[in-house]
């Protein structure tokens, strides 16, 4: 009996092959965030002091840094699976030898940016720490900055730039228009879209801060809202849900501290 010669394109295996290696960037980044999640639990430990004020201790900006750049690739490299995704089939099309480390490449870009807004923040609560304005404490005036802050944080979340910076974070084909071939591309690309991510979501990480910057469980809180405003179709619905939660939040730390979950009261 003659045998019928199958096109390879039809062969089961390489179909399977085929589909691991287009998602293998994607299962990379929640592989690195699931193992990043695992070691920020393990360092945090003994470690929530509670809102920054002036008694919580950053430690020196090296460790920080390492630490900040631990968290932020725990809570936000699940959110960029799609755009890595895109980013990766592009690399693909344009001809790339290895896609998958053009968006390694891409990724690391975006923590860059990530770790900017790091040292930014560790500079500026140094600084106001160095001034020893003893209102702050938060057995004085504490309760009240920090739900001001997340309270700033939920305007903030209505303001045309924060629209305009999300739009970007979560289009696709706003990605695509700004395409560069190769590795340099691929970290100019990288800063880029992650300056827009950190335009959208700076003020959630104030919340963090707020709340607790080394507190596992509102990392965990603040992942999801950022995940929801960056995934969920409904971009209106998302930014309204937030806002409110957001809102609630701020009042709660403000009149009702003790009452909020999973809150390390300072002292």
């Amino acid at each position: 009996m003659e045998r019928v010669s199958r096109p390879a394109g039809d062969d089961p295996v390489i179909a399977v092959v085929d589909r691991v290696r287009r998602f293998a960037p994607g299962l990379l980044l929640i592989a690195v965030a699931g193992a990043c999640w695992a070691i920020t639990a393990k360092r945090m430990q003994g470690m929530n002091m509670g809102p920054a004020h002036l008694a919580t201790d950053l430690g020196a900006l090296g460790w920080f840094a390492g630490v900040w750049v631990t968290m932020m690739a725990a809570m936000m490299l699940p959110s960029l699976v799609p755009m890595a995704q895109t980013f990766a089939g592009a690399s693909r099309r344009s001809g790339a030898a290895v896609p998958t480390a053009t968006t390694f490449v891409f990724t690391l870009g975006y923590l860059l940016t990530w770790a900017a807004a790091g040292v930014l923040a560790y500079g500026v609560i140094q600084g106001v720490r160095a001034l020893g304005v003893s209102w702050l404490a938060w057995d004085e005036g504490g309760p009240y900055v920090a739900g001001g802050v997340i309270l700033a944080a939920a305007l903030y979340e209505l303001a045309p730039v924060k629209s305009k910076c999300l739009l970007h974070c979560r289009n696709t084909h706003l990605l695509m228009r700004r395409w560069r071939p190769g590795m340099p591309g691929a970290l100019a690309m990288g800063v880029e879209h992650g300056g827009f991510c950190v335009g959208s979501s700076w003020a959630l990480m104030a919340v963090l801060f707020a709340v607790g910057v080394m507190n596992v469980t509102w990392m965990i809180v603040m992942a999801a809202v950022v995940a929801i405003e960056k995934l969920l179709p409904q971009k209106a619905v998302a930014i309204g849900t937030i806002v409110v939660f957001i809102a609630a939040l701020g009042l709660a730390v403000a009149l009702v501290p003790g009452s909020v979950p999973g809150l390390t009261i300072p002292g």
